[in-house]
């Protein structure tokens, strides 16, 4: 419509306008709209010229082709301008940003079929261990199931990275040594079990036999028997066995390592303030990391031992304890990193 024609309109007073044309989505106007005319359209539809508003269907009321109009528009309304959406040359979609589904559909809004982006890292995943069995497997005495390639699995796809699981491996040398030459065929590898002090975690000596060990061992807890090396120029994680301690390093040092192979930004932490429910004993010397549950407003200690995975599970975030803080008093503030 003209949206002066449509001025006087009201609710019991309607003005009256002369329909000359009909357009669907995919139509292209061929009448001017003139003072007293106006033109049915489609939502998406092409503005006819002469037209500067349009008027919603549910406003009107159509006797062939009269069309009478029971509220005004002004100018512009219910209309979307000539590059007010994407305008020419302006910046879609930057390098290093994640491709939400709205991005990609902004690309598509542009034409573009497709984009070039940055390969996921492939992160071959091992579980050393005789003892280690398979979930649905029938276990006996002395062996558990492996929880850590599923665990390890779920933070590298949280983190933008293709999981590869090779497997459980052999407390053996010349085993781990063959599984470390065909995992390095991926980007990253990473370990879980084997990189402690005791006769059977050898992943340390294949690391120095095959290429350089980085570190053997950090001063947090848990996870402090944690091992890195570089073999063909190519990373080499060492997670601990103990579930809890390798969940927790996997959020603490594979995330962020993932990340910025990946080229996506750090996680965005949600932390909040509570109070302790009870007090938290540490050790000097190292950081510790405790898990928590937030009830009533208070946190409250939600940490086991390295083996227990249900810690974390059960548990909506974790306080980080410095090394030099031995004891956290009940009622003390803490700040709490909610997963």
């Amino acid at each position: 419509v003209v949206a002066r024609d449509t001025f006087p309109a009201g609710k019991f007073k309607p003005v009256t306008l002369r329909r000359i044309e009909t357009l669907y989505a995919d139509g292209v106007p061929r009448k001017r709209v003139a003072s007293g005319r106006c033109t049915e359209v489609a939502t998406g539809s092409t503005l006819p010229k002469g037209a500067d508003a349009v008027v919603m269907v549910e406003d009107t009321e159509r006797e062939r082709d009269l069309v009478k109009v029971y509220s005004p528009v002004h100018p512009g309304e219910n209309i979307s301008g000539q590059g007010e959406d994407i305008a020419r040359k302006s910046l879609v979609v930057g390098e290093g940003e994640v491709l939400t589904p709205a991005k990609v559909g902004a690309l598509a809004a542009v034409g573009m079929p497709r984009a070039r982006v940055y390969a996921r890292p492939r992160v071959s995943i091992l579980t050393t261990g005789d003892e280690v069995v398979p979930p649905g497997r029938p276990i006996r005495a002395g062996q558990v199931y492996d929880i850590n390639s599923h665990t390890m699995a779920s933070v590298v796809r949280e983190n933008g990275g293709d999981p590869i699981s090779l497997g459980r491996v052999s407390d053996r040398l010349e085993s781990l040594r063959s599984a470390l030459k065909k995992a390095l065929a991926n980007d990253l590898v990473v370990f879980s079990g084997g990189s402690s002090v005791g006769e059977k975690d050898i992943i340390v000596d294949v690391l120095r036999s095959m290429g350089e060990l980085l570190f053997h061992g950090i001063a947090v807890k848990p996870g402090k028997p944690t091992v890195l090396g570089r073999v063909d120029g190519k990373a080499v994680l060492g997670m601990p066995g103990y579930p809890t301690s390798c969940l927790s390093n996997c959020y603490m040092i594979l995330a962020p390592m993932l990340r910025r192979m990946a080229r996506l930004p750090p996680p965005h932490e949600c932390i909040v303030e509570v109070p302790l429910a009870k007090r938290v004993v540490s050790a000097i010397g190292r950081v510790e990391f405790h898990t928590v549950r937030i009830v009533d407003g208070q946190a409250v200690p939600a940490y086991k031992e390295s083996g227990a995975i249900t810690s974390m599970a059960h548990a909506d975030g974790y306080i980080e304890i410095p090394a030099n803080v031995d004891l956290l008093e009940k009622g003390e503030t803490v700040r709490v990193t909610l997963f």
